[in-house]
């Protein structure tokens, strides 16, 4: 039995060197100092509020990323196929609506109905009720959108989205956290003129964006610096941004507006990982790191977590599901009437949460 183990790791030894040897180096790390994590107290103590979930679409559903919720309560979430689709909050069958032929993201309704998706593969996507779908967009200043992420819709009616990363796609994006580099960036959308824009570049993975309640500002998480950007769209810091929230005890995800507008909910696939940060000021490791094979780097903890932020960027609540035995590797929460629905990328899974009152 000895020898047998002496061998598993040997070979083990043998195909890591390999890899290392021979895994192009396509990751150029930085360094940084990750600061500690905020310690589990307080409002940040380990719970077991999610579990007091619902569950919805339950091995159905393949990667609902994200939570769309249209004005007569029906909910939409896109998967891992290509396919958008509607979920009854009563039984949950699901309902086909379109499939884009890509891997849709972040989403939501504007005012005449129809269905604004952020697609990883296809860009910025309409999808009309009757399930038509119009590419609006999927380059900028000449160039291919690799990899987005999540839309928010202005007063106006221009389409803000995030492009997480311009150097490594849905596929890769890993290496874009390993990396450490402001790959990310906000692109916005005029729909009356048909012009994409860069708004926003030199952001650490650009991944969800909201707009807050009185449509004075957008918030955009950083999920390689475990951070929230706030970028002004009007008042006297119009076209300005600084840190609305920084520090955050995981990998920021996606994040929604309060329905009330007191505060934001943000989505956090995993907590925070002591190996990453360990190297973190690292370049030569982090390096070494992505040459090593997919399933020898840092991945999503199996656990379930999302914060509520007040409108100052302070956590007040922090609901969890320890070990993910309902949910896990969550990647946006929406509240609607009361509850918050929770999406995932790698689950097969919606949570259905009771909102205590605060």
């Amino acid at each position: 039995m000895r020898t047998l183990k002496i061998l598993l790791i040997l070979t083990a030894l043998v195909l890591i060197m390999a890899a290392l040897l021979t895994r192009p180096g396509q990751v150029d790390a930085v360094g940084w100092a990750a600061p500690p994590p905020p310690a589990d107290e307080g409002v940040l103590a380990e719970n077991t509020d999610l579990r007091q979930a619902t569950l919805m679409g339950l091995g159905v559903l393949d990667g609902p990323e994200d939570i769309a919720i249209d004005r007569d309560g029906h909910i939409y979430t896109g998967t891992v196929d290509g396919r958008i689709v509607r979920v009854s909050r009563d039984d949950g069958q699901i309902t086909l609506l379109a499939n884009t032929g890509g891997r849709p993201l972040g989403m939501e309704f504007d005012e005449d109905g129809s269905l604004l998706v952020a697609d990883a593969h296809r860009g910025l996507l309409r999808v009309a009720p009757d399930g038509e779908i119009e590419v609006l967009t999927h380059s900028v200043d000449g160039q291919t959108i690799l990899f987005a992420d999540d839309v928010a819709i202005a007063p106006d009616g221009v389409i803000y989205f995030t492009d997480a990363s311009t150097r490594f796609g849905l596929d890769d994006y890993q290496l874009d956290l390993i990396e450490g580099r402001p790959n990310g960036r906000l692109l916005a959308f005029d729909p009356d003129t048909g012009e994409t824009r860069v708004v926003l570049e030199d952001l650490y993975f650009a991944n969800g964006v909201t707009l807050s309640a009185d449509g004075q500002y957008l918030l955009i998480t950083e999920t390689g610096r475990y951070r929230i950007t706030r970028y002004w769209l009007d008042g006297p810091l119009a076209g300005t941004r600084d840190l609305f929230a920084e520090n955050l005890p995981g990998f920021p995800d996606n994040i929604s507006t309060r329905p009330d507008g007191s505060g934001y909910w943000v989505a956090l696939p995993s907590r925070r990982n002591p190996q990453l940060d360990a190297i973190s000021d690292s370049p030569r490791l982090r390096n070494l790191t992505a040459r090593l094979p997919a399933w020898l780097q840092p991945a999503p903890e199996h656990y379930g977590m999302v914060l509520f932020l007040d409108t100052d960027g302070v956590i007040r609540m922090a609901p969890r599901d320890p070990d993910g035995e309902m949910l896990y590797e969550l990647t946006s929460a929406t509240e609607h009437e009361g509850y918050l629905y929770m999406g995932t990328l790698g689950g097969d899974r919606i949570g259905r949460w009771a909102i205590p009152v605060y």
